[in-house]
């Protein structure tokens, strides 16, 4: 597999910069004719370069498929009024427990209020990377690498399911037939469409769920699909408390904080590949009544 190679300009204020596609020719008069005045300005003030490094002006000529590097300038954001607690820290990694409403990562119009952005410039460790992600409504244990040289063998452990997670969900659904009970079936999440749906065919998802007592579940999900545990409780007439797209989509402000997702990444487990130990990270969080 190739890697890429790091990009030519420094992560700056917790963000690296943006890598953009070229269709080929001129750059600067792509550049305007593509975003504007913005992206002119930004070539007019020596902010793009090749990935060599090179600063791009008015004269440089790129071939179709090359690549230009430039910082984006950032959306206007709500911002996210939870702190991002640290579990454990050490050389290699950082374990957080992510509050409800904040990205793993940056993403459409979530970029500095996200837990990448956020933890690079709170912790000033530019290189952070998060081994996994949680969806921006799920609260709980993230995990992330302190230096570029290890994403790679914690990322594995989480592509090849090596790592044992545990979930915990809250639903005010009355339950209905026996638990524990394993949901095995098909999710597909179709750019475009804000649900992950169920369809026929191969399964590709399983969960394990446990009843706790008092509307409480434990989710042991041995696939990691889109929406898998919301699809999952949701198939099971158990939709989660605070839920706004499963089983229907429910539209809410981008500021309001007042309902969060019962969802929680209650623990992670694992072999650490590179002192062959065993690792436990638990959350503090509770649900909220």
């Amino acid at each position: 597999m190739t890697r890429r190679r790091p990009a030519p300009l420094p992560v700056r204020d917790g963000l690296g910069p943006a890598r953009l596609r070229l269709h080929g020719g001129p750059v600067a008069a792509e550049l305007r004719a593509r975003f504007g005045a913005a992206a002119a300005a930004k070539v007019a003030a020596g902010e793009v370069v090749t990935a060599d490094g090179v600063v791009v002006d008015e004269t440089t000529v790129l071939p179709a498929g090359s690549h230009v590097f430039l910082y984006r300038d950032l959306p206007i954001e709500v911002p996210v009024p939870f702190e991002i607690p640290v579990l454990h820290r050490d050389d290699d990694l950082v374990v957080v427990d992510k509050p409800h409403f904040l990205s793993t990562m940056p993403r459409g119009r979530h970029v500095a209020q996200t837990a990448l952005v956020r933890l690079r410039r709170e912790l000033e460790l530019p290189e952070l990377s998060p081994a996994h992600r949680l969806d921006r409504l799920t609260a709980g244990v993230l995990l992330f690498t302190t230096r570029r040289e290890l994403r790679g063998p914690y990322q594995t452990l989480f592509a090849r399911g090596a790592v044992r997670k545990q979930y915990l969900a809250r639903s005010s659904a009355p339950p209905t037939g026996e638990f524990p009970r394993l949901v095995r079936n098909r999710i597909v999440k179709r750019r475009g469409c804000l649900q992950a749906r169920e369809e026929p065919g191969e399964p590709n998802a399983e969960t394990l769920v446990e009843a706790l007592g008092d509307g409480c579940y434990r989710l042991t999900p041995r696939t990691g699909r889109t929406h898998q545990l919301r699809v999952h409780l949701a198939s099971l007439g158990l939709s989660i408390d605070g839920d706004p797209l499963y089983p229907e989509i429910v539209e809410v402000a981008p500021d309001d904080f007042s309902t969060p997702l019962q969802l929680l990444a209650q623990r992670l487990e694992f072999t650490d590949p590179l002192s062959d130990r065993p690792r436990c990270f638990v959350s503090r969080r509770a649900f909220q009544r």
